[in-house]
């Protein structure tokens, strides 16, 4: 995409851009919803990825055009009336990013803009993300800014968390930044740092089914669901004082105070306390090379997902339950924030391709839906240049 955005961009704005950023869009292995509960996730980033080239120019106004010729492909805005995000607006995830650099001190001046992305939209691969660090880095060029990759991380978060009011963690910009070529890392959220990477036993790939029913968390049960996982800590920290969040509690402990949590907050405990869990026995079966007790984590992931978190959809259950009929996977799990998007499905690298069209195969002619596949390898993370004409 580098070579066909900055001839795009010279086409539309008269002249060559000053600074190219691309930033992947990202998969979580395992650890779903723990990164806001200061606790383990297994992820990677991978190949599809946003890019975007700017250019400085006088006065105020900001002009950003999507050369994938979305709905509304071009935007303009005037940084001096950025403070509100516009609902249904695509450039808020830029203007954010403004707003975030700002608080940090740096004067972010007017520029033009230009993007394109493969990675897709509301699927669950955080597209977003790539959108937010991809522009950021950009304009980490063009005006000079210097902050650690982990504060860009936390830009990033800032964008969702106070400038669309979404309750997000770190995950799809710390996926997004960290990601490793060839590699999944393991990431502490309450140290806000990767810990290691953990590679993937040969032979195997990752197959990514889209469910094509879209997610929008800004719209979804995202926040209700922190909400709950936040209450369950607070009444476990008066049993246990040293709990802080749900990291801290262990399956035992959470088992013994059952009764002292209503039904619905249990179960959201109990899934986010299990999925911790299993990110630290994957570690281990990975480490040993364990393919098959690896892949049985994304089986057992999903069930708690289905039951006790209820982020999943019917068709994210479908698309699971063919992952055990279809030979060819070893496990399945719906991935990223739920309520729609994508499946994630473990398999044998010269399998792949047979064993995704089969499962699309099925799942159309249950639902009528044409899924699209993605087959993924873990990527490296975001990057950027200043450029010249």
């Amino acid at each position: 995409m580098k070579s066909q955005l900055p001839s795009e961009f010279r086409q539309r704005f008269g002249a060559p851009p000053e600074s190219f950023a691309r930033a992947p869009g990202r998969l979580e292995i395992l650890g779903n919803h723990t990164d806001y509960n200061e606790g383990l996730v297994l992820s990677c980033a991978v190949t599809l990825e946003t890019c975007f080239a700017a250019r400085r120019i006088p006065g105020s106004v900001c002009t950003i055009r999507d050369f994938d010729f979305r709905e509304d492909a071009e935007k303009n805005f005037d940084l001096n009336d950025i403070e509100r995000p516009v609902k249904g607006d695509w450039s808020n995830y830029v203007k954010g990013m403004i707003q975030a650099l700002r608080r940090r001190g740096f004067d972010i001046g007017a520029f033009e803009a230009g993007l394109r992305s493969t990675v897709p939209l509301s699927a669950g691969m955080s597209s977003s993300a790539a959108f937010e660090m991809a522009a950021g880095f950009a304009l980490r060029e063009l005006f000079g800014i210097e902050l650690s990759n982990e504060e860009w991380a936390l830009a990033g978060q800032e964008v969702e968390n106070v400038y669309l009011g979404l309750k997000t963690g770190l995950l799809d910009q710390f996926s997004s930044i960290f990601g490793q070529q060839d590699a999944l890392i393991l990431s502490d959220f309450r140290k806000i740092a990767v810990l290691r990477t953990v590679p993937l036993p040969p032979g195997f790939a990752v197959a990514v089914i889209n469910s094509m029913k879209k997610h929008d968390l800004v719209d979804s049960e995202y926040n209700t669901r922190r909400a709950d996982c936040e209450e369950a800590a607070r009444i476990l920290r008066g049993i246990y004082p040293e709990v802080k969040t749900l990291r801290d509690v262990s399956p035992e402990q959470l088992k013994k105070a059952k009764s002292a949590l209503d039904e619905r907050v249990f179960r959201r405990a109990l899934h986010v306390v299990g999925e911790c869990d299993r990110v630290r026995r994957a570690v281990e079966f990975l480490d040993k090379g364990d393919a098959e007790s690896f892949g049985a984590l994304w089986f057992e992931s999903h069930e708690s997902s289905r039951v006790n978190f209820e982020n999943s959809t019917p068709e994210l259950d479908y698309l699971v339950e063919l992952a055990r009929s279809v030979p060819g996977a070893l496990g399945a799990r719906l991935s990223g924030g739920g309520f729609g998007g994508i499946t994630i499905h473990l398999v044998k690298a010269e399998d792949a391709e047979e064993y995704a069209r089969k499962v699309c195969a099925a799942y159309e002619l249950r639902t009528g839906i044409r899924a699209q596949y993605y087959l993924c390898a873990p990527g490296a993370g975001a990057s950027s240049e200043k450029i010249g004409n």
